[in-house]
């Protein structure tokens, strides 16, 4: 079995202008997260065009990054799209690009080592005039980066973008970014999760995606630290898959920590199989802590 992705988020380089396509707000969220999280490691300044700037700190803060740090130091900045690449209600590339380059302008002038920019291209859904302009924006992207430490991951929603836009901006982009996925079909979902790091189980799983679920597993206790097994997507999970998911967490070293997040009737099976008895195991019920 191979995995399918084409560009992991964590390959990303100094100056890529990557497109990100995504099909649940989860995903979308991970990825950042992940994007943001290394850059900031990284000494990079990071800044997140998207829809709704608190509701996506309080995303971010969930999975680890340090906004309330980042964001007072003014290593990272979340803005509204109307705040960034809008004017009212059109759009026009002078402007975006002008948006653009006073971040840059502005990164180098605070000294950072360099910048990352994530874009939510959710606004171009909108009613907005001027959208046809999008490529000639994509392109001018491209060209802008040419020889800087500066990377823009532009994000697209693919269930809700028309392949005719999403082909049409394609061939602006250096690289291609998705989750890694270990099995998709119209009842289940396992990919990879990156922020924190571990795997996301969505939907429906029994033994038919067991070749799927132990490679998931397998490669995820092979990372590196803490990690979690977020299930909070989860409607039903057989006895089998519980097993195995716990086999799995028992095997890891005694140090190392494992959070199996999930709700309340999934949280259930793992209980009555012996999950809280197990040393650096916790369980999760919902989005909480």
């Amino acid at each position: 079995m191979t995995v399918n992705a084409e560009v992991q988020i964590t390959d990303l380089k100094v100056n890529d202008h990557a497109c990100l396509t995504f099909g649940e707000p989860e995903e979308l969220l991970d990825l950042t997260a992940a994007y943001i999280r290394d850059g900031l490691t990284g000494g990079l300044r990071v800044v997140w065009l998207c829809e709704e700037p608190q509701g996506a700190m309080a995303e971010l803060s969930r999975r680890g990054v340090t906004v309330r740090s980042a964001t007072a130091a003014g290593s990272m900045d979340v803005v509204a799209s109307g705040d960034g690449l809008l004017s009212g209600r059109s759009f026009a590339v002078d402007h975006a690009m002008g948006w653009l380059r006073r971040q840059m302008e502005l990164t180098s002038r605070e000294g950072y080592a360099g910048l990352r920019v994530a874009l939510d291209m959710g606004w171009a859904l909108r009613p907005v005039s001027g959208i046809e302009q999008l490529p000639a924006f994509e392109e001018e992207i491209a060209t802008a980066l040419s020889d800087t430490r500066v990377s823009v991951l532009c994000q697209y929603d693919r269930e809700r973008f028309d392949p005719v836009t999403l082909a049409s901006v394609s061939t602006f982009h250096t690289r291609s970014v998705t989750a890694a996925t270990y099995h998709s079909d119209p009842l289940l979902r396992i990919c990879r999760q990156y922020a924190p790091p571990g795997i996301r189980l969505a939907g429906q799983l029994d033994r038919s995606a067991e070749e799927s679920l132990a490679l998931a597993l397998s490669e995820t206790i092979r990372v590196d630290g803490d990690i979690t097994i977020n299930m909070s997507e989860l409607s039903f999970i057989d006895l089998p898959s519980t097993r195995m998911i716990l086999d799995a967490v028992r095997s890891m070293a005694p140090d190392r920590s494992v959070v199996l997040r999930c709700g309340h009737p999934i949280a259930s099976r793992f209980v009555l199989l012996g999950a809280a008895g197990i040393a650096g195991v916790r369980l999760v019920t919902g989005h909480g802590g």
